[in-house]
């Protein structure tokens, strides 16, 4: 998996926009509400997949 991060548009707890990158946590930093946050991907969910390959069966 990647190690490059997407940039995050708003912070999940107070929505603002005012965000910058922590490198030492790898995470993100709101000077709004001045909370330091990750977000982190555990996967796809089953049922993501599954449609995905009933999408690529349907595009053959």
């Amino acid at each position: 998996m990647s190690e490059v991060r997407a940039a995050i548009l708003y912070c999940p707890f107070c929505a603002e926009e005012d965000l910058h990158p922590v490198e030492q946590h790898g995470g993100w930093e709101c000077r709004s509400c001045l909370r330091v946050f990750s977000v982190k991907v555990l996967g796809l969910a089953a049922r993501a997949a599954s449609l995905s390959a009933t999408d690529a069966r349907r595009q053959s």
